[in-house]
């Protein structure tokens, strides 16, 4: 796996610190700093998400993307996931995140209790490389809200 990261601030862009990251699988992705008030120079202009949202953006698709496979594999008839993460990060540099709470939606038919919060256990504990890393260093918790639908 290979990405490329390029600022761009220095071609005449609006953000002085923004950022395209090229995938090895050709996809691009913005990115930009935040502004700042104090040393504008040194700030982006919010035209994109920030890299560290976007390492939890990455974290959050990683365990949805597992728990939808697990779920399917599991013949269960799961129909819709979402994830919605929210963290917290060092005060001090690196400031690197400490809390990541993880609240699934999890929609579908007949999808028993036991299956989403194995199929989220299985993610947390052996396949999601993202949140595995950042456990490193943050305390990682779930939950999980399950919507029956009706056909």
């Amino acid at each position: 796996m290979e990405c490329t990261v390029s600022w761009t601030g220095a071609s005449g862009t609006r953000s002085g610190m923004g950022f395209l990251a090229e995938t090895g699988s050709g996809h691009v992705i913005a990115m930009d700093g935040a502004p700042d008030a104090a040393k504008p120079e040194n700030g982006g202009q919010n035209l994109a998400p920030r890299p560290m949202e976007t390492v939890l953006a990455g974290t959050g698709g990683c365990t949805a993307y597992d728990v939808v496979l697990i779920l399917k594999r599991g013949r269960h008839d799961v129909r819709g996931c979402s994830v919605k993460l929210t963290s917290e990060r060092a005060d001090t540099d690196p400031k690197v995140f400490t809390k990541i709470h993880m609240q699934f939606t999890v929609t579908g038919k007949g999808i028993p209790a036991s299956a989403v919060e194995r199929a989220i256990a299985m993610s947390h504990d052996k396949y999601c490389s993202a949140s595995i890393m950042l456990g490193k260093t943050a305390e990682i918790t779930t939950g999980f809200d399950l919507v029956e639908v009706a056909a």
